[in-house]
């Protein structure tokens, strides 16, 4: 389906050098914030008390969430557990106090306001479980990288793996990035997040990739060189990429505005990598074919056209 078809191809490969220098330089100061300020990690990652409470009636989440900094614990999480009625509040590790001791100070704030509330649940998550999870966090990102390098590599060729690999850790670094230039708080929801977008900006790739491949092969781009080729790949399927990724990050805005702190970093996370999945899919991942010299020679079984039958 298109809402709108463009007559002229748009030369996208002819910024491809200015592309990628915005890249490079957005890049490198994504990994400047990563080393300088780090990851704002949550409590999954560093440990820290988790409490279960239970409302007699509907719970004000923020009024609850007021309360519990009022405490200055610090980054402290409060939000619902499928009904306003069920409460759950993240603590981080306070120093010289155990897990019941916090418990019992949160509980004992929250029943000055309302006496109807009672404990369900308390659970400790020790430091080394946070390691284990940053641990199996990097590793299920190392996975989802050779798989997606694998898949690209037997459908096209190892230079579109390697461009479309390239351009999806670009997304990841920029994402993490931003978390730790505005000090979000990193946890396993953003972690979702980011695989999430993984997944999502290969699917654009390969959309692009697929129309680049054809286009080498279709008889009408026998005359047009590379850079040509892929501008008009890219320029064809820009209705269809307005229309998914324009659908998608309406959906992903409501779920930042009305979501409320338990889906924010996860809305937060999809909405930077929709939007730079969509720019690296184009003025990242398709400049590096051109640097990395794909040819109609070294595409992988070309199709020959049997120009003799016709009369």
């Amino acid at each position: 389906m298109e809402f709108f078809r463009i007559k002229r191809d748009i030369p996208f490969m002819s910024y491809g050098k200015l592309t990628t220098a915005i890249s490079l330089i957005t890049f490198i100061l994504a990994v400047a914030f990563l080393v300088i300020k780090g990851l704002n990690f949550g409590v999954e990652f560093t440990g820290g008390t988790v409490m279960e409470l239970r409302y007699q009636q509907g719970a004000d989440l923020n009024q609850v969430r007021t309360q519990v900094e009022h405490l200055k614990y610090g980054e402290a999480q409060v939000q619902a557990l499928g009904t306003t009625r069920d409460v759950m509040i993240r603590l981080p590790n306070i120093k010289n106090k155990t897990s019941a001791q916090l418990s019992n100070e949160v509980l004992t704030v929250l029943k000055s306001e309302r006496p109807d509330v009672e404990l369900r649940k308390v659970e400790f998550i020790g430091p080394s479980v946070g390691e284990e999870l940053v641990t199996h966090g990097l590793t299920a990102i190392t996975l989802v990288c050779l798989g997606i390098i694998a898949y690209l590599a037997i459908r096209f060729e190892w230079r579109f793996a390697v461009s479309a690999v390239i351009a999806n850790m670009h997304d990841v670094v920029i994402i993490l990035g931003c978390f730790a230039l505005f000090q979000w708080e990193f946890n396993l929801t953003v972690l979702a997040g980011v695989l999430a977008v993984l997944g999502y900006s290969v699917n654009e790739s390969v959309v692009v990739f697929d129309r680049i491949r054809e286009n080498f092969r279709a008889p009408k781009m026998r005359g047009k060189t590379v850079p040509q080729v892929i501008d008009n790949a890219i320029t064809a399927t820009m209705s269809r990429t307005i229309i998914t990724h324009g659908s998608t990050e309406a959906m992903v805005l409501s779920m930042l505005v009305f979501g409320g702190s338990a889906l924010h970093g996860f809305a937060m996370a999809l909405t930077i990598g929709i939007l730079f999945g969509i720019y690296s899919s184009v003025l990242v991942a398709s400049p590096l074919l051109l640097m990395f010299g794909v040819t109609r020679e070294n595409m992988v079984k070309p199709v020959k056209i049997k120009e003799e039958a016709v009369v």
